[in-house]
């Protein structure tokens, strides 16, 4: 039977064994979580619900209740096991705010995370045997086999330059990483400035035809009041939405510098150690190796933890990206999805849409009847400021897009579009005397057509933005962005999130693995040398037992 001294010393090297295998066990099991999440992302059915929300929408409307309760996101790919919930599978879909979803997302990592909490136990535990060993019990085994030599040296060098690779496919993948992801929050944030920028501009067309000039004889008083209310709905809205913006742009370059930083200092750092504990260990320095032991120790427990962490974060970006997919596809009702990139409150909009249109008819309509009855009439006696001398061919109206019901209305033959209104008037104005008379052939004064063609500029602006409001309406933009995202940058994203994870789970398996090769090396390294001076003309790798 084994004695006690014996177990103690042999127990240090029975765990080092035990954990090599647990690190191989969990690198190929971590990598098979990626493969599934692979095949989930290739084979996952189409969702028919996709939750859609403007503003601060409610969660239910009605008429939508039951259909809305059936809405998930990523069903196929957020169906995980929740520790919350005792290991039952998750089924609620794609929800940030959902701690269940949390929990599932993490359990997804739990094999790095339990690899780490063993790493750490086992090898302290095998430390403080050792020293108990070292110290407790003097008697010691020296011998040297070739094999166990050759082997260590040869492994050594392999799990050496696994680290370095994996430092390599660290450094390259978070360089990469960030890149995809700076370009991806540039877009977003994009995105919401091009509609800041757009409400500011209708904002200001609709401020504007209000200080036409003559907007009592155009625009009745309900409109004026009418076109006050939705400025101010308007600023709020832009406002909002700009400072929303700008706070999680902030937020999220600083978590982005801030991961940038800890995994160039990671790769960096376990690429160091690789290497000097090799050399350490080639050149027989056993105490520098045993303090650099110690060291890594620490550092690759802590690795496992990033690894973890990042493993987390690169299936909740691929979770992500498929639920802005189907949410794109399928708009329905308010989801978490509105924590990404709001709406616009649908009450602001529809009414901004309707004030856009009724303001462009109203100018429209009104410049039309001082054309028709001013500007075209012939009046026998001049009597400014209706009668002016106006004389020539008559001025062509404007084409109102719109009808009385604010539906589309096609041109009449003979009138002129809103985009060159201004030019082809040109050609209709006279020169005027000190009276304000004309002197020549035409029938538009000067400043008549200065100010009708900055009413047909502010009517001109609310029509250009009119498709803009209704895209605000249904959220277009929105889900024209999550589409530009899914499309354009989710495949970056999810590729080098999984480069950043698996140079993680590479240097750490290899620097740890490597650690355990120092000790392996470094004892048949003495073991030779000590050999080599008891008995110099025998090499053989009997185990001889010596006093210490």
């Amino acid at each position: 039977m084994m004695n006690t001294s014996s177990f103690i010393s042999k127990a240090p090297q029975l765990i080092f064994w035990i954990i090599s295998i647990i690190l191989l066990v969990s690198l190929v099991h971590a990598e098979s979580l990626t493969i599934h999440i692979h095949v989930n992302d290739v084979t996952r059915l189409k969702c028919d619900a996709v939750a859609y929300g403007v503003g601060k929408r409610s969660l239910l409307q009605e008429g939508s209740n039951v259909q809305s309760s059936s809405l998930i996101l990523a069903s196929q790919e957020t169906h995980r096991k929740d520790p919350l919930d005792s290991f039952n599978y998750y089924t609620d879909g794609w929800n940030i705010s959902n701690k269940h979803y949390i929990g599932s997302l993490a359990y997804s990592a739990a094999p790095l995370f339990l690899t780490s909490g063993i790493w750490f136990v086992g090898v302290g535990l095998s430390m403080v045997l050792s020293c108990v060993s070292c110290f407790c019990y003097r008697q010691r085994r020296y011998g040297y086999s070739k094999s166990a030599y050759a082997c260590s040296v040869i492994f050594l060098i392999l799990f050496t330059t696994a680290a370095i690779i994996g430092a390599v496919v660290l450094f390259t993948g978070q360089g990469k990483f960030h890149a995809s992801t700076t370009d991806t929050l540039d877009y977003v944030v994009g995105q919401a400035d091009s509609v800041v920028k757009n409400l500011k501009n209708v904002s200001a067309y609709l401020t504007a035809s209000k200080q036409a000039g003559i907007n009592k004889l155009l625009l009745p008083p309900q409109v004026l009041s009418s076109i006050d209310n939705v400025v101010l709905m308007m600023d709020y809205s832009a406002t909002t939405l700009e400072t929303v913006t700008v706070e999680n742009k902030e937020d999220i370059e600083n978590v982005l510098e801030t991961g940038r930083h800890i995994f160039i200092v990671v790769a960096a750092l376990m690429l160091v150690l690789a290497l000097i504990g090799f050399l350490f260990s080639i050149f027989g320095l056993q105490f520098l190796v045993y303090i650099l032991i110690f060291v890594t120790w620490i550092l690759v427990a802590g690795t496992f933890i990033l690894s973890g962490v990042f493993l987390l974060f690169h299936n909740a970006t691929g979770d992500t990206c498929i639920a802005m997919d189907e949410w794109g596809k399928n708009p329905r009702v308010h989801t978490a999805l509105d924590d990404i990139l709001p709406c616009i409150d649908p009450a602001t909009a529809k009414q901004s849409l309707s004030e856009s249109k009724d303001v462009a008819f109203q100018l429209i309509q009104g410049v039309n009847e001082i054309i028709i009855n001013i500007s075209n009439a012939d009046f026998p006696i001049i009597s400014p400021p209706l009668a002016y001398n106006q004389s020539g061919s008559p001025v062509p109206t404007i084409c109102n897009p719109f009808n009385k019901d604010m539906t589309e209305r096609k041109c009449v033959t003979g009138q002129v579009d809103l985009s060159n209104a201004t030019e082809v008037w040109k050609n209709y104005v006279c020169q005027v005397s000190l009276f304000d008379v004309c002197i020549t052939v035409g029938r538009l004064r000067p400043s008549m057509y200065e100010h009708m063609a900055s009413i047909v500029n502010v009517s001109y602006g609310l029509y250009h933005y009119g498709p803009f409001l209704t895209d605000l309406v249904d959220c277009t933009y929105v889900r024209e962005t999550f589409s530009g995202i899914y499309k354009d940058h989710c495949p970056d994203l999810k590729k080098y999130s999984k480069w950043v994870y698996i140079g993680l789970l590479m240097v750490s398996s290899a620097v740890a693995l490597s650690m355990i090769l120092w000790v392996l090396y470094a004892r048949e390294k003495h073991n030779r040398k000590y050999t080599r001076l008891v008995d110099p003309a025998s090499h053989v790798s009997n185990v001889e037992e010596k006093g210490p």
